[in-house]
């Protein structure tokens, strides 16, 4: 819930111009001064409370943070911009989805893959387990292209695709529904200022812990140091995710049914990658 900040020397800006309202001293004072139109997002960090960062309008406060970056790029070609005006209709997930089975008659399993990138990883997982569906969900209509390229070239059947965020899918989806889960690579958020972006919080662990199914299995990867050790931290705080390693190579070597994506052998990172098995509790 959003209320005023209970800290001092919070400090509101106004969004729509005019000067700053006088900073707030007082505990008390901060809680009854009008603020109009905004909220004081609760414990800023003095950093971001001085540069009025920990300000939101009312209309946006129920909006799920962005955890992804930009979402255009490169012109596409003809032939990607006609696959994503005539296939990717077909293979939309439709709003309001409950029911991944639906989406799916006859598939023994839904899995989701989060941020699919170029697709390489959701595309080969697709062929070698062609009675399981896929869902992908990539923000990135250039990733979104390259992928739908391989699902065509292939006639990859058991993939369904989404264009957006996974967070409200996911929110939207009946407890239990899959059966596994894939977050590869995510975006780092590296600085300091930026990590409250980062996909793995505490409410989005909840939201998908309540979509799998005990005992589903979920990867997490990546190949940002600081990023690795706070979405281990996360998930074993969480309680509802038991890590699957029992030895150092079990996280920094590629498990058995990895598929390399071309983003990691860039090595982009500042660390070699790790995967994080998981098993739901």
């Amino acid at each position: 819930e959003l209320r005023p900040a209970v800290h001092r020397g919070a400090r509101v800006h106004r969004v729509h111009g005019g000067r700053p309202q006088r900073q707030c001293r007082d505990v008390r004072a901060a809680e009854r001064q009008p603020v109009g139109g905004h909220l004081l997002l609760p414990h800023t960090p003095r950093g971001l409370r001085q540069h009025g960062l920990g300000v939101v309008r009312r209309d946006e406060a129920a909006r799920p943070i962005r955890t992804f970056g930009r979402i255009g790029g490169r012109a596409l070609s003809a032939r990607q911009q006609a696959l994503v005006d005539d296939l990717l209709p077909r293979l939309q997930v439709p709003e309001g989805l409950c029911d991944p089975e639906e989406l799916f008659p006859g598939r023994k399993e839904i899995w989701l893959e989060i941020g699919f990138g170029g697709g390489e990883h959701l595309a080969e997982q697709a062929r070698r387990n062609p009675d399981v569906g896929l869902i992908g969900c990539e923000p990135f209509i250039e990733g979104m292209a390259k992928l739908l390229t391989q699902v065509d070239a292939d006639g990859l059947s058991n993939v369904r695709l989404r264009m957006d965020d996974a967070r409200p899918l996911i929110d939207g989806l009946a407890p239990g529904s899959l059966s596994r889960v894939f977050i590869m690579f995510p975006d780092p958020w590296p600085k300091k200022r930026q990590q409250k972006r980062r996909l793995i919080q505490p409410d989005f662990l909840d939201s998908l812990h309540r979509a799998c199914r005990t005992s589903a299995r979920l990867r997490f990867a990546t190949d940002v140091a600081s990023y690795a050790d706070e979405a281990l931290w996360r998930f074993l705080q969480h309680g509802g995710f038991r890590w699957l390693a029992e030895r150092a190579d079990d996280w920094r070597c590629p498990p058995h049914d990895h598929v390399t994506t071309r983003y990691e052998t860039k090595k982009l990172g500042d660390c070699a990658p790790v995967w994080y098995d998981f098993e739901i509790v």
